[in-house]
């Protein structure tokens, strides 16, 4: 129970006394306009849900015109902890956002509880390493998803910054948004996977196919398309280009897939249309004219917008035999593999998921610090200037899509720093191997999101192992 205060102006014994006596007990509020209700004669709140302190002292005034309600209202004891996800009511508990917006009319009229599937466990953990993450890298927001790659149940999502629900503020600054279904990104080099398992599903390549001569740089319209490190080699395999993250390589791979069988395998694995999902927060893909340069582009993650979430559904296909699944926050009761819709052949997540173990554990990959012992992380890192109006700023988005474990895959984790920046005084310790070093001496994700999520699967393993 809450209790809402307000005053009947009419019933006032002296009203110049009482609005002295209300600006000692609520010093911040707006008086002016206090005023001016007070001597319209009309009644109003002056504090709705308000505070057992103030309200004793309100009491002490033994005014007859103050008017004290009693209201059943909702307390959220985990503060800030699923802010993104519950969302906000109003004052008259009617859903606005979040679960509480999209199941109004159910969590109103059912009896029976709405279980989500999130873990408090597990998204205390990650909020937690996200937050620490803010110290070092200074970004300008954050996002995980943690989800079962054969159901779809979201176990975890974090979106930071966040808020205490129990304050229900109006929020307007949009730094605020759930940028785990909200926010629609370019991710860069996580689209590469996506151009290798294209190739692999429609039978053009395999692991060992081979490229050589891959130049460093191609035309692309009036512009010019570089490799983004000019020590790669010029003849490689289509699975040493996806290890190592070239960009011509990707493009030469997603030119052999075409620009219609590489549209449908996006729609399949649905990156690139609007989601379905349980809270209505949901960012849609911005759509544009494919042509010979926007594959180009697109097979190496730039020029290409999705979600987080809906990253995390592709790679959840990408990595689980192929099999449909749709995200979800309400707890599933039946796992059943079989009763789901195969949409990649067969032998496709097997040839991706050792290329993208890989990446996580020889020298050339680029997720080095994702390699936990234990747990068989497999993952693709994803740096991407963020798009400004008629070009790209300095700012980036630094992403780790991972999967484990790989050799029977479970779980997809999706790390995201919004415009982080280099760390002078992180201490990086090698996970697989003995020593450490101080200075993040690139902004990339894999000296950051990829950091990040190391630190969260080590957290997060052995709830995981002995709880799903």
């Amino acid at each position: 129970m809450t209790t809402n205060v307000g005053i009947n102006p009419n019933l006032a014994i002296n009203k110049k006394n009482l609005l002295l006596k209300l600006k000692l007990i609520f010093p911040k509020k707006n008086f002016d306009e206090i005023e001016e209700k007070f001597y319209e004669n009309k009644f109003f709140y002056i504090e709705k849900k308000i505070e057992q302190k103030k309200l004793d002292q309100i009491i002490l005034l033994g005014d007859k015109s103050i008017i004290y309600e009693a209201k059943i209202s909702r307390i959220y004891p985990h503060g800030n902890l699923f802010s993104h996800v519950i969302g906000q009511i109003d004052d008259d508990n009617n859903g606005i956002s979040g679960i509480e917006k999209y199941f109004d009319f159910e969590l109103r009229k059912n009896n029976q509880p709405i279980q989500l599937s999130v873990d408090i466990y597990l998204q205390h953990l990650i909020r937690t390493e996200l937050i620490r993450a803010k110290e070092f890298f200074n970004y300008l927001g954050s996002t995980s998803i943690l989800m079962n790659v054969n159901n779809g149940e979201v176990l975890s999502m974090v979106s930071l910054p966040d808020f205490d629900l129990n304050e229900r503020k109006n929020i307007s600054d949009v730094n605020y948004i759930n940028r785990a279904t909200k926010s629609v990104y370019e991710l860069g080099s996580v689209f590469k996977t996506f151009t290798f398992a294209a190739g692999i599903n429609e039978k053009i390549i395999d692991p060992d196919t081979k490229f050589v001569n891959l130049e460093k740089q191609l035309p692309c319209g009036k512009n010019i398309i570089k490799e983004y490190d000019v020590k790669i080699p010029s003849n490689l395999t289509a699975e040493q280009i996806l290890i190592r993250s070239g960009n011509i390589g990707s493009i030469r791979i997603g030119q052999k897939v075409g620009i219609e069988k590489y549209k449908n395998f996006l729609k399949k694995i649905g990156v690139l249309n609007k989601i379905q999902f349980d809270i209505e927060e949901v960012g849609e893909p911005i759509p544009f004219k494919w042509g010979k340069c926007k594959l180009a582009t697109a097979s190496f993650g730039h020029g290409i917008t999705t979600t987080p979430l809906q990253l995390a559904k592709g790679y959840s296909i990408i990595s689980n035999g192929g099999f449909e699944i749709n995200p979800t926050l309400i707890k599933k009761k039946i796992n059943n593999k079989t009763s789901k819709k195969k949409v990649l052949n067969e032998g496709v997540s097997e040839k991706v998921n050792a290329a993208l173990r890989k990446i996580v554990t020889t020298e050339e990959g680029t997720a080095e610090f994702a390699n936990v012992p234990g747990y068989e992380v497999a993952g693709k890192t994803g740096t991407a200037q963020k798009s400004t109006f008629g070009g790209y700023s300095k700012a980036k988005v630094n992403t780790f899509a991972a999967i484990f474990p790989i050799s029977n895959p479970k779980f997809v984790l999706i790390v995201i720093l919004d415009e982080p920046k280099i760390s002078k005084n992180y201490i990086y310790k090698y996970r697989n191997k003995t020593g450490s070093f101080k200075g993040t001496p690139f902004n990339t994700a894999g000296w950051t999101s990829v950091e990040i999520a190391g630190r969260i699967i080590e957290n997060i393993g052995p709830i995981l192992a002995t709880k799903y």
